[in-house]
């Protein structure tokens, strides 16, 4: 009994026969990989590693220091978490917010929602599409990549004012934008149901 499956790149609905180790399904039309077997729990566990990696190397990127600056004999040591805080307390509440959310609350719900589809699967699966859903918006939004784009560009632009020492959070920051991004390329959301139809087919041909 063959499986119905979409091609990832045109949409051309295809039947799948059983395959072997090795093989693999091509679109008839794009010539895109469509499956192959094993590639479903391989794309998993890059997934479930680069987001849990991303994850441990978070907490050090957020609250350790990442920037000391002087100027005019006044130094100044920052965390991203300590700077949106100094942000709030001063009263630049948009800008506090806008960095709180975006740099801090939802690349931390991305990289969570992406360990939970990848290896915790706790969530019942009724609730696996809106976790994915969230992911996906949360991922849209993420704004790590961008804050480290802003820290170059402000050494560039004030790097004759002010004197910056790099603090021990940029390695892990630089890190876990990269590790997360890499979480991202690899996961594969047809993955999600894969195991649960394969299964379901299982038990329809022993019903048969």
């Amino acid at each position: 009994m063959s499986d119905l499956k979409a091609c990832h790149c045109c949409g051309l609905i295809h039947s799948i026969p059983d395959l072997s180790v090795g093989d693999r399904a091509v679109c008839t039309r794009c010539a895109t990989t469509i499956f192959r077997p094993g590639s479903s729990e391989r794309s998993a566990g890059r997934t479930a590693a680069a987001a849990i990696g991303a994850f441990c190397l978070y907490w050090p990127a957020v609250l350790m220091p990442i920037l000391e600056v002087e100027r005019l004999g006044h130094r100044q040591v920052s965390s991203v978490l300590g700077g949106t805080i100094d942000l709030l307390s001063h009263g630049s509440w948009f800008v506090g917010g806008v960095v709180f959310l975006f740099s801090i609350v939802f690349p931390l719900t991305k990289i969570v929602l992406l360990i939970e589809l990848s290896v915790l699967r706790l969530l019942h699966k009724r609730l696996r599409a809106l976790t994915y859903r969230i992911m996906e918006h949360a991922g849209k939004w993420s704004m790590m990549d961008v804050m480290l784009l802003a820290f170059l560009v402000m050494l560039i632009k004030l790097g004759k004012l002010v004197e910056f020492h790099f603090g021990p959070a940029v390695v892990a920051f630089v890190l876990c934008v990269a590790m997360s991004m890499i979480a991202s390329l690899s996961f594969d959301p047809h993955a999600i149901w894969e195991e649960e139809s394969r299964a379901e087919g299982r038990e329809s041909r022993a019903g048969r």
